[in-house]
């Protein structure tokens, strides 16, 4: 299933992004899918769900857990053990053979866990501050469990977590890795100053709260090379109880975030906004400098028409797009030749099996 050649448009012009050439400027958005089994490894499954959709610029991976305590999904992927290794290997390689590139998005989920889906481990976060609301695992709905809080001795820990993943990953055959620093799991956490209650180095200031993230991408960084890392964030969502309420501490601390990133030569920098044309995420476009990615389906699924506009305006370099790509394997060709398009089956969005999975039609010839 290899690539096809598309019309010229702001949608499939080439696209620099780290070492890698883009052949078009369509990003698949990091989507939980749940497919994975109970032991976190991508089987075959997973391999052709990712292999249909190669066609994309970029594939960015559902959130994979770098240790079992990140876990925050049943049925979600892992990159910790040998066995998810080979797994992800398996999609890697099928994705490459279809002309396709890969990042995975790695993802510690912090408190939005619980004990029945992390082998029994407590969750962790930068706060011990609960999360109101359930958690589906294993065993049905359960409440989320009060996390304990990193102390400082422990965060290094963590940082290795991630360090690890990212090697997993690149010795699995990804292109590279995105940190997940967004939707309230544990880098946006430490970010967000409704999640974070420190009063150490790392909580407080807008600068203390952005000092996690940053160390984290500098140590992966180290690891696997910077133009094999990209981070996703999305300041102001207020999800899963991650709050950022007041706007002036919002710009404060992402501009901190990012003015820390501009220097290490990132592949990319993602921002998950509803308004990814105002000043507060153009700033941090600014603020970074390299290359940036808008993901504008905050409430709504991003159209063709919206992709197009975000790029024509020039406000991103890149559109990552999520439910259309979940209905449409082709998106990339639908979206560039004007096709109609399949409409995405949320009942299947976090079930099991190949329905609303796979089975989502391509367009004809």
């Amino acid at each position: 299933m290899k690539g096809f050649p598309v019309p010229k448009s702001s949608l499939t012009t080439p696209l620099d992004l780290g070492s890698l050439r883009l052949p078009n400027r369509l990003v698949m958005a990091p989507l939980t899918r749940m497919r994975s089994g109970r032991d976190g490894v991508p089987g075959e499954l997973n391999v052709e769900h990712y292999t249909q959709r190669a066609s994309m610029g970029l594939i960015v991976t559902e959130g994979t857990y770098p240790d079992v305590v990140g876990q925050g999904f049943a049925f979600q992927p892992g990159i910790q053990t040998p066995e998810q290794v080979e797994g992800w290997r398996r999609v890697a390689d099928s994705v490459h053979d279809a002309d396709g590139r890969i990042f995975m998005q790695v993802m510690h989920a912090g408190r939005v866990s619980h004990p029945d889906l992390n082998g029994g481990a407590q969750p962790v976060a930068p706060s011990a501050v609960a999360i109101e609301g359930e958690i589906r695992t294993y065993r049905g709905k359960s409440a989320l469990p009060v996390p304990h809080a990193l102390t400082t001795e422990e965060l290094p820990g963590v940082v290795d977590s991630f360090v690890r993943a990212a090697r997993n990953a690149v010795e699995a055959g990804l292109d590279g890795v995105e940190l997940h620093g967004a939707n309230g799991y544990l880098l946006h956490e430490f970010l967000a100053p409704g999640a974070n209650q420190r009063t150490d180095e790392y909580g407080g200031t807008p600068e203390n709260r952005a000092r996690f993230v940053l160390e984290v991408v500098r140590a992966v960084v180290d690891e696997i090379g910077a133009e094999r890392v990209g981070l996703r964030i999305s300041p102001e969502h207020n999800i899963q109880d991650a709050w950022e309420l007041e706007h002036e501490d919002v710009v404060a601390t992402y501009t901190a975030l990012a003015t820390g990133l501009a220097d290490l030569g990132l592949a990319y920098l993602s921002v998950l906004h509803r308004e990814p044309e105002g000043e507060l995420v153009q700033g941090l476009r600014r603020a970074f400098g390299g290359v940036f990615l808008a993901n504008s389906g905050f409430g709504t699924p991003t159209s063709r028409e919206e992709g197009v506009r975000l790029l024509e305006e020039d406000v991103a370099d890149g559109v990552v797009v999520g439910r259309p790509a979940i209905a449409n394997p082709d998106l990339a060709r639908r979206w560039a030749e004007g096709l109609a398009e399949n409409e995405p089956n949320p009942r299947t969005f976090y079930s099991q099996g190949a329905e609303g999975y796979t089975d989502y039609p391509f367009a004809e010839a």
